[in-house]
């Protein structure tokens, strides 16, 4: 038979076993219990830190990712088209700045009135859909560069951007008339516009002679 040892002489025995460990394991042990736990608390913190830093992170990224615009009425269209940095308005504007500032010149004078023709075929689509006409915001607001060798390098970047305008905004309409206009405004640019700026700053700013304003 298995000798059985009361439960209090067992839970003496095992006080008594304890009590006389050298005082240097039980204060290693406890060391190591101690460290393992502050090593555990560290790793937890990183994580939770690292999770949170990583959050904010996208969050951020989502806050300011770009809206991705898929269609425009032919309101909005026209509207960019005729109001927009590198529309008919500030086109116009700019030619005319330049015309105050240095005289009537060359190719400026014939396409500045090419712009307000361009203008106006805008207005006219916005008077068939019975949208009210803003006024010009650009009038008296651009400054004239400072030579016209500057002014035609300038302005020939400027009709590349209208190009590149039109590019866009004619994937964005299924008017047909709108999209005539749009094809019109576009080749005036391409084929007229800025070739006469291109030649002009080849030829120190200004052309001799241009009939081509379309």
């Amino acid at each position: 038979m298995r000798k059985l040892i009361p439960l209090a002489v067992a839970g003496l025995t095992l006080v008594g076993l304890a009590g006389c460990a050298p005082a240097e394991s039980v204060s290693t042990e406890t060391t190591a219990t101690q460290s393992a736990a502050e090593s555990a608390d560290a790793t937890e913190t990183d994580t939770v830190t690292e999770g949170v830093e990583s959050t904010e992170t996208a969050v951020t990224e989502t806050e300011t990712a770009a809206p991705v615009v898929t269609s425009m009425t032919s309101e909005e269209v026209i509207l960019a088209a005729l109001m927009g940095p590198e529309g008919e308005y500030a086109a116009a504007a700019s030619y005319l700045a330049v015309l105050d500032a240095y005289g009537d010149v060359e190719p400026y004078a014939t396409i500045y009135s090419a712009e307000l023709r361009h203008a106006d075929a805008l207005i006219r689509q916005l008077e068939r859909l019975g949208v009210e006409v803003p006024e010009n915001p650009y009038l008296g607001q651009i400054q004239a560069p400072a030579d016209l060798e500057t002014a035609a390098l300038a302005w020939a970047e400027g009709e590349v951007l209208n190009i590149e305008l039109y590019d866009y905004l004619l994937t964005m309409t299924d008017d047909a008339q709108l999209t005539k206009v749009l094809n019109n405004l576009r080749s005036a640019s391409l084929d007229s516009h800025l070739p006469a700026f291109e030649a002009a700053a080849e030829n120190g700013g200004t052309l001799d002679t241009f009939s081509g304003g379309h």
